[in-house]
């Protein structure tokens, strides 16, 4: 199997609320981790900086525009390694390094309207009680333990 690196920027996108918005992608386009809950984010393209990815894989998968909105960089770094099915069918190893934003909304999270348009199936904001009790991607809820998000 054929092995790939991608560097990976996901947000953390917190409603004025206090509510989390995560994702699930849809088993049948591929892609990693569609069993699990994630934040919403993808690989950056050649010639982005992780901010121009960061608000371009964001509007493709949530329809939210975060221009407007803090972002602030987390300083976890992470890693992970899955199976990745691509566009073209090709099952590959994909090497991920993780870099996440901490984005924080001005709305509460029943006012902003999500329109899942890329690859998620499904999006919810989740309460911190709630985040304990979805499946999260492997080591998902360690960062959101290490990262001050649950109290573990």
């Amino acid at each position: 199997m054929r092995a790939i690196e991608r560097i990976i920027v996901s947000a953390l996108i917190f409603s004025n609320d206090g509510k989390l918005l995560m994702g699930r992608k849809d088993p049948a386009k591929g892609g990693v981790y569609c069993d699990c809950w994630h934040i919403p984010g993808g690989g950056v393209d050649e010639g982005e900086t992780f901010e121009e990815a960061l608000r371009r894989e964001v509007l493709e998968e949530t329809g939210i525009d975060i221009v407007s909105y803090q972002i602030t960089p987390v300083p976890f770094v992470g890693s992970g390694v899955c199976e990745k099915t691509l566009k073209t069918g090709e099952k590959v190893l994909c090497h991920m390094e993780f870099h996440r934003f901490d984005v924080r909304t001005n709305k509460d999270s029943k006012e902003i309207i999500l329109h899942p348009t890329d690859d998620l199936v499904e999006i919810k904001w989740f309460g911190k009680e709630e985040l304990r009790l979805i499946k999260h991607i492997p080591g998902g809820k360690e960062f959101f333990e290490q990262a001050g998000y649950l109290t573990p």
